[in-house]
């Protein structure tokens, strides 16, 4: 047995040599190439030592002395906007006292008139000697008041859904409700004129951001044949992947209104989500001011959600989203804003309450804003120097340099030359503000014009008159 086993391992020996004689000759060069570099790679370094000298302590001293820190935050200008605002004294209702000059006002968002109104002052008062001024803890830690479940059931009413959630902070509000839903890896679709608090919820979703041309419905079709397209290569993939359609009602950087009709289309022939964030557009549009959905006729069951800040035409504090039991409930134990801030104080809860009794007892508020809107939309058209950006039932208007100076700067330095003529004329305008590197898409500047029910036609007019005044004196 031995002996068979010594025969066999001289044979394999025989034909090793046998095919070391027979094989090529490059195939024996690229071999011995080979084992060299083993060779190699075995008995050399893998690092070499870096040639180091000490340095004397009197040489370390020297080079501590001559290092300069990098600077926490950059350097800012004294004449910045930002560190140079404008103080107001009183209530910023009809009329503003703006560093000690009584305004027209024009810039507060105060657009049914609601922030200076009796009614909703006392309602306020009432529940300050109720309640306190605070809540002093969210909404899980004995935050939740009575006045807070009341105004969201009287919310949801009145949008027409199942159910409400209210936040104490109207930016946080979309903030929040985004992350509660998207995650990473889904998939939303974004206008690309969204406004700074959708910016920094998809952020902080850290989910797969598309962004489509502003309104075009063409450009966000292309991009959900290209998705679906995507979605058939892995199928597995798609069916964990959640996909949204993320627009504004009426755009606060724009003015204009999303193409919703279209939209909805849209996400059933896709079949993705829509979101809607309607903080301009409620209180605004519709016949009773319920916004883009009541505007267009649209069931409002065909969105998934929608959100909206209390600040504007409610003339209080934070925002509230509304949707389906299911969908609002889920904000409860997700949306940062809701769990981690203290609730909306009380008195601001009241006030948005009688603020809603105004509404629905004065149907007729909307279609007098949407007439004034109309009416200073006309009056400032075909100013030399300035262009009108917005739709005609837009109550926020911006105003942009017909053509710019080729400096953003020197641009925003020639609307302020603007803003201050007609403020020192009893009009109160303000530039639209922006984090300039922050910014997604970084609007041009403008100036916004805000119109408000209780503005009168003889001051629309005389606030359009003064703009073409301030405009042929700056700019011609």
């Amino acid at each position: 047995m031995a002996a068979a086993v010594g025969m066999g391992q001289q044979w394999v020996l025989v034909e090793m040599v046998q095919a070391f004689y027979e094989a090529p000759a490059y195939h024996l060069i690229l071999e011995g190439i080979l084992i060299l570099w083993i060779i190699r790679l075995l008995f050399s370094k893998t690092y070499k030592l870096q040639e180091r000298s000490d340095l004397t302590p009197k040489e370390k001293e020297e080079l501590i002395e001559e290092w300069q820190p990098e600077p926490l935050v950059p350097s800012v200008s004294k004449d910045h906007p930002a560190l140079n605002y404008s103080v107001v004294s009183g209530p910023p209702s009809h009329k503003i006292i703006v560093n000690g000059k009584e305004c027209i006002n024009f810039a507060s968002f105060n657009f049914l008139g609601l922030l200076d109104n009796e009614r909703v002052k006392n309602a306020a008062q009432e529940s300050l000697k109720k309640y306190g001024v605070g809540t002093c803890g969210p909404r899980g830690f004995y935050g939740t008041f009575d006045v807070h479940l009341e105004l969201e059931d009287r919310l949801a009413k009145f949008m027409r859904t199942e159910e409400s959630i209210i936040y104490s902070y109207g930016f946080a509000t979309i903030a929040s409700a985004i992350p509660a839903y998207s995650k990473r890896g889904d998939i939303v679709f974004v206008d690309e004129a969204a406004c700074f608090a959708i910016q920094k919820g998809l952020q902080a979703s850290r989910s797969n951001i598309k962004l489509f041309k502003h309104n075009d419905m063409a450009d966000l079709e292309r991009l959900l044949k290209e998705q679906e397209i995507e979605d058939q290569k892995n199928p597995r993939k798609a069916c964990v992947t959640r996909r949204f359609i993320l627009v504004e009602g009426l755009y606060m950087n724009t003015g204009d209104i999303c193409p919703l009709p279209e939209l909805i289309k849209l996400k059933y022939k896709y079949k993705v989500r829509i979101f809607l964030e309607e903080s301009l557009s409620f209180g605004v549009l519709g016949e009773h001011g319920r916004g883009v959905t009541e505007h267009f006729g649209i069931n409002v069951d065909d969105i998934d959600l929608i959100s909206a800040n209390m600040e504007n035409s409610l003339a209080s504090i934070g925002g509230f989203c509304c949707g389906r039991s299911f969908v609002i409930d889920h904000q409860r134990l997700s949306g940062q804003g809701y769990c981690f801030s203290a609730s909306l104080p009380p008195l601001l809860a009241a006030a948005a309450i009688e603020a809603l009794n105004i509404m629905e007892e004065n149907p007729d508020i909307f279609q007098i804003l949407q007439e004034k809107c109309k009416r200073i939309h006309k009056a400032l058209q075909r100013i030399s120097g300035l262009i009108v950006v917005g739709e005609s039932l837009s109550p926020a208007l911006h105003l942009q340099l017909e053509e710019t100076s080729g400096s953003r700067e020197n641009d925003m330095k020639l609307l302020k030359r603007i803003v201050d003529y007609c403020m020192n004329r009893s009009i109160a305008l303000t530039q639209a503000r922006y984090l300039d590197k922050e910014e997604k898409c970084l609007p041009p500047p403008s100036i916004r014009v805000v119109v408000t029910v209780e503005q009168t036609e003889e001051e629309l007019d005389k606030a359009a008159s003064i703009i073409r005044e301030a405009a042929q004196s700056v700019l011609n």
